[in-house]
């Protein structure tokens, strides 16, 4: 990133290093190395940090500064069980409320999903310089399939852990393999076809197969 970059173009920076594994797990984040970093004030630094720690990705504690935040099975598996009960509820009610617009986003996220899956896929599975690319992708499939629930505090609360469902995958997960890549692709389009024949009960269960395996 070039220095004296603006205070948004920071934030997301470091979000995608965040939840991206470019930070180890309970990582001290020091403002001062980051202002040089970023060419920036280090109370520029300090409001992006605070806005991080207000979506989960980031700690504060008086004394002991910033940190990014720990990660272990059961934070996974806690955060996977909130993330599968917010996107079950939002694609059901996206599929109440969403018309042939929605329809057409859902359609063109999963095709630009599949897309990189697939050419990831086909190197082995390692997402290398692809993965913040497939971070963005997934994360816009995912949020285009609960984007019509009528609710902005569940699409809010959707985007938060999202969010940190991604940093603790990858501060747990570095190597995922070809077959991982093929299997959720496959899932990802179950996800598709079974929303877009607005099939509630079929739908719920995709959601939570795709993501059992974080539980």
């Amino acid at each position: 990133m070039v220095k004296g970059a603006d205070t948004a173009a920071i934030y997301s920076d470091l979000q995608d290093k965040l939840i991206n594994g470019f930070f180890g797990a309970g990582e001290k984040l020091k403002p001062g190395a980051l202002q040089g970093t970023y060419g920036c004030s280090a109370n520029t630094i300090r409001d992006v940090l605070l806005r991080l720690s207000a979506v989960g990705l980031v700690s504060f504690e008086l004394q002991r500064g910033f940190r990014t935040k720990p990660s272990s099975q059961a934070i996974r598996s806690d955060v996977t069980r909130f993330r599968i009960m917010l996107e079950q509820e939002g694609a059901a009610r996206s599929m109440v409320h969403g018309g042939v617009a929605w329809e057409a986003q859902l359609t063109a996220a999963h095709h630009k999903l599949v897309h990189i899956e697939t050419r990831i896929a086909r190197e082995s599975g390692a997402p290398g310089d692809d993965k913040a690319l497939w971070s963005a992708a997934e994360y816009d499939f995912h949020r285009t399939l609960i984007s019509a629930c009528d609710s902005p505090i569940l699409l809010e609360s959707f985007e938060s852990i999202y969010l940190q469902f991604r940093q603790q995958m990858f501060a747990l997960e570095r190597d995922f393999g070809g077959d991982y890549f093929r299997a959720i692709i496959a899932e990802h389009q179950a996800i598709l076809d079974v929303a877009l024949g607005r099939d509630e009960t079929a739908c719920r269960a995709a959601i939570h197969d795709h993501l059992k395996r974080n539980l």
